[in-house]
């Protein structure tokens, strides 16, 4: 079992920043794939960037040059940096853990899902 808790979430304008990060605990996140969802209210959940166990970073293309997922093992973390926020980034966004090569694509892969944290982006 694997227990995952985001923070960071927030509420700023657009154009603005945030840093996401996920605290896991139960095993260590260099075994797993570890990825950011998020899911917009009426929308499915959909995948934003994953890491797999080698490490590769892969990004949704809305998230490709803005986005910018890293893994720190040593403190079992997950972070998600987030630029250049538009207003249609607000959504809830959840940290997961998964296979060691699964990725954002396949977010019914990950069997272990955070609480998540709401961003929200205003015009």
């Amino acid at each position: 079992q694997v227990q995952l808790v985001e923070s960071g979430g927030g509420s700023v304008q657009a154009g603005g920043s945030l840093r996401l990060s996920c605290a896991a605990s139960g095993h260590l996140v260099s075994t797993y794939s570890m990825g950011w969802f998020r899911q917009a209210p009426g929308k499915e959940r959909e995948g934003v960037a994953t890491v797999d166990g080698d490490g590769n970073p892969a990004y949704a293309d809305f998230a490709k040059g803005r986005f910018t997922i890293s893994r720190d093992n040593a403190k079992n973390a997950l972070y998600l940096q987030m630029n250049s926020l538009k207003p249609e980034d607000t959504a809830m966004y959840f940290c997961a853990a998964g296979p060691f090569y699964a990725d954002y694509e396949a977010p019914t892969d990950f069997h272990f899902w955070g609480p998540g944290t709401q961003v929200t982006v205003s015009s």
